[in-house]
């Protein structure tokens, strides 16, 4: 009983432990190549950048709980990778390196917070194209003898590359391959001396090759990259016993002089051995020529006089010089063989001396053309230098002494005697417009002597002139200024040129051409320009005129000068009005402007001022000088104030306006001007007035808006012609022509003309009114049934300036009537009169006149007609 008792307790508390079990988390295992899971199989190139994203830890929780991601490295290992615990991102956080670290050992855990599970992973990193081959076993330096055969191997060079792959292959090349003697194995890196080339001690004792070693290519971060490295094989060649000896220093001079003692040396000679790197000894000997007077040392090649010099038979004694070489075994080999002259000389007691054809001499004289060729030997002089004296005593320098640079002479140093020769040195200097003679010192001066023995003679050298110079004009342009009135064949200026050549070659003649010289003359010699005798010259029609001027010389060569002639303005012209009469209409205060223009072309000749030299009541305008802008004086500002100063009651008045030019002398016109005056008003109450006002002055834009207004009746009537022929188209009907017939209306009275009437008169055009006959049967113009026409109110009395009509009657012919003077009415009082013009119609005595005159001149012809 107390078993099974344990047994069920048992059982239970097993049940309860099951039912409170909680798993543990676990990865995904993705398998190879991918990049979420547990980096199971997982690889990474080695040129991954720092901060990428690479690989996503991703597992689960079998109860659903949220995990956690962790990874972790051995402690003596780097911490390659950073891992997002909530998220599984594995992030790069050192750079890679397959050649140091192919594999990253790395333990990465997930947790659900109670339960950790761990796994440790190898991550392979694979390799990229991040090394170039290094040479090893370096410096490259060999020996080679200079008679290795052609095509033999004489060295060997090598490079690595820790790359895998193509990237790790290495192959071999020459940097230079056409300007050396070698070759090098592409494979293998052997180099050899190139087939049918030879190595020379003497001529290149070392030889530098770059050999270039590159691998096979790869990808390095995305793109495709060969890496190579170069190295410098030294190749020192050894010298090999093929070449003679040889003298140094030849040839060879030696001297014995007077006083020279038995045994004493004379000069040594030196010999080597041609093979420099491993040289031979080398001994001396006399061949012949030396008759037992000189002797030498086998060893140091130092040659002796064995005799005294008064004993000797010969002047100049002409010795051959053998040198052996000895091989290290003691047996002679090559040999090589020079001259030596020894001259036997007494003491110094002779200095240089100059000879000419005819002995000593110590003057030359020569005549040559300037600028010789360079380089050209002066043949004319015949100088010879000798010194009497023998060996080192014989020996000068030659010099010359004077302008430095020109010539230079031949030889400069001279042992005995030599044939003097002069060299043109500097061709441009030698000019006769700068040195008509050259004259220089040729100084022969000892070299080695303690006295320093000299002499010295004169070379004097005489130019002859040549046509080297262009003529050349003082000035590059020349400006002249003459006055536009100044007559034919005056004079403008005179240029100059210069040619520094003599004789016919520096004759200069003058010559002008170019667009602006047709009305100008040159003398060809003097060079004085003048105008043509024909010439009219004027600054209003041509200001400026420019052409050009030619100097030449006798053989063709030239120069050109630009000449430059302004034309001073003449005050030759009137200032000119437009017309001689003008009419004007001034609108109370607004100016009226007349003007005057001067042809002339410059100021202040043509300036013009304006001033008024007539005028009754002379204070009633004033002038602009300048502008000439007519105005009513300040005190003068409404039609009022002129009635005061004219009682006539005239508005228009006659100026007489005078132009003057600002030149001297001072030229001026006069034109008489006509101005009518209006009030604004006037131009403000009737459009039409203001618009004929306008067009007083200007008779085209009155005749412009007249064919404005026909131009749009016709279009109009064109448009309903248009429309109408359309419409009977369409309706295909023809319609019957009818005929209307109206009785005519009695006429009534010409209103149109009336209002016209009205518009253009003042209150002197009251006395004009409109008679219309009446209507007869006829319906013609001499009906007496219609109703006499209403009265018009009486005018003012005329202006006093208007002419007198006398009693006649005078009639204008109208389409209706006629237009008949009504009988005045009593003058009325001044004061009155004032009132009244006051209160009548703005467009007053300027308008009334001008239609009373065309009326008047109209009513005589028709007078005349009838």
């Amino acid at each position: 009983m107390g078993r099974g008792l344990r047994a069920v307790l048992a059982l239970g508390l097993l049940f309860l432990r099951l039912a409170q079990a909680n798993f543990a988390p676990y990865f995904f295992d993705n398998g190879v190549g991918s990049t979420n899971g547990n980096m199971a199989l997982f690889s990474l190139p080695e040129d991954t950048p720092v901060g990428s994203h690479v690989y996503t830890l991703n597992g689960t929780d079998p109860e659903g709980d949220p995990v956690s991601y962790h990874i972790s490295f051995d402690p003596s290992a780097r911490s390659v990778f950073s891992v997002d615990p909530n998220f599984g991102n594995i992030t790069l956080i050192e750079e890679l390196d397959r050649e140091r670290e192919d594999e990253i050992e790395a333990i990465v855990s997930i947790s659900d917070g109670l339960n950790l599970v761990a796994e440790k992973v190898t991550i392979l990193v694979t390799d990229a194209n991040d090394e170039a081959p290094r040479f090893i076993q370096e410096p490259y330096i060999v020996q080679v003898p200079e008679d290795t055969p052609a095509g033999s191997s004489i060295a060997k060079v090598r490079a690595v590359d820790r790359d895998t792959g193509s990237g790790g292959s290495v192959t071999y090349f020459l940097k230079n391959p056409h300007c050396t003697k070698f070759s090098v194995d592409r494979h293998s890196g052997v180099l050899r001396l190139q087939a049918g080339a030879t190595l020379d001690y003497e001529k290149a004792p070392a030889h530098f090759i770059a050999v270039v070693a590159k691998d096979g290519g790869g990808r390095l971060r995305g793109a495709s990259v060969v890496l190579s490295a170069t190295t410098t094989v030294t190749v020192n060649v050894e010298d090999v016993q093929d070449m003679a000896p040889v003298f140094v220093g030849t040839p060879y001079y030696g001297y014995v002089y007077q006083d020279t003692l038995p045994g004493s040396e004379v000069l040594t000679v030196v010999a080597m051995d041609g093979d420099r790197g491993k040289p031979n000894r080398v001994l001396y000997s006399l061949v012949n020529g030396s008759d037992g007077a000189f002797e030498i040392n086998e060893t140091s090649g130092a040659i002796s006089i064995t005799q005294s010099p008064a004993q000797l038979r010969r002047a100049v004694y002409e010795l051959h010089v053998q040198v052996t070489e000895v091989s290290s075994a003691g047996t002679p080999a090559a040999q090589a063989m020079a001259p030596v002259t020894i001259r036997i000389v007494d003491l110094n007691n002779h200095p240089p001396t100059f000879y000419g054809e005819s002995g000593p001499q110590n003057r030359f004289e020569l005549s040559m053309y300037e600028h010789p060729p360079q380089g050209e030997i002066l043949r004319g002089l015949k100088i010879t230098v000798n010194d009497s004296d023998q060996g080192a005593n014989a020996k000068f320098n030659l010099r010359l002494v004077g302008p430095g640079g020109i010539f230079r002479v031949v030889p400069q140093t001279v042992l005995n005697e030599a044939q003097v020769t002069i060299v043109v040195e500097n061709s441009a200097t030698i000019d006769f417009e700068k040195f008509k003679v050259l004259t220089f010192k040729l100084l022969a001066i000892e070299v080695n002597t303690p006295e320093k023995f000299s002499s010295t003679a004169d070379i004097v050298i005489q130019l002859l002139d040549t046509n080297d110079n262009v003529p050349k004009f003082t000035s590059h342009y020349y400006i002249a200024r003459i006055p536009e009135n100044a007559p034919g064949g005056s004079n403008v200026l005179a240029v100059t040129a210069v040619d520094p050549d003599t004789g016919p070659w520096g004759e200069v003649k003058y010559s002008i051409y170019g667009s602006g010289a047709d009305l100008f003359l040159i003398h060809p010699s003097s060079g004085i320009i003048y105008t043509q005798p024909w010439a009219s010259l004027d600054a209003e029609d041509t200001a400026r005129y420019n052409f050009y001027v030619k100097a030449e010389d006798m053989e063709g060569r030239y120069s050109l000068a630009e000449v430059f002639v302004t034309l001073l303005d003449v005050n030759d012209h009137y200032p000119q009005f437009g017309k001689r009469v003008q009419e004007k209409t001034m609108v109370l205060g607004t100016p009226v402007k007349i003007e005057a223009t001067d042809q002339d072309a410059e100021e202040p000749n043509n300036l013009v001022d304006y001033s008024i030299t007539h005028a009754e009541p002379a204070n009633v305008f004033d002038i602009d000088t300048h502008t000439g802008e007519i105005r009513l004086k300040n005190s003068i500002r409404s039609l009022d104030a002129l009635h005061n100063i004219t009682p006539s009651g005239d508005h228009t008045w006659s100026l007489e306006v005078q132009a003057k030019d600002r030149g001297s002398p001072s030229f001026s016109t006069t034109a008489l001007l006509k101005i009518d005056i209006i009030d604004t008003e006037m131009l403000s109450r009737n459009p039409m007035a203001a618009f004929l006002m306008q067009t007083k002055d200007n008779p085209m834009k009155a005749v412009g808006v007249l064919a404005g207004i026909m131009a749009i009746i016709v279009a109009i009537t064109v448009l309903i012609s248009t429309a109408t022929f359309w419409r009977n188209k369409k309706s295909n009907k023809v319609l019957p022509v009818r005929r209307v017939l109206r009785k005519r209306p009695s006429p009534a009275p010409r209103t149109a003309g009336i209002k016209w009437l009205k518009f253009r008169r003042t209150k002197a055009a009251d006395k004009f009114v409109l008679r219309e006959d009446p209507p007869n049967e006829n319906c013609n113009n001499n009906s007496l049934g219609s109703a006499p026409p209403p009265k018009v109110p009486a005018p003012p009395p005329p202006p006093s300036v208007a002419p007198s009509m006398g009693p006649a009657h005078w009639m204008v012919p109208t389409v209706s009537g006629s237009l008949a003077p009504q009988q005045p009415h009593p003058s009325p009082k001044p004061k009155a009169l004032a009132k009244h013009k006051a209160a009548g119609r703005p467009v007053q005595s300027a308008l009334v006149s001008e239609l009373r005159q065309k009326f008047e001149k109209k009513n005589v012809h028709s007078e005349a007609y009838f």
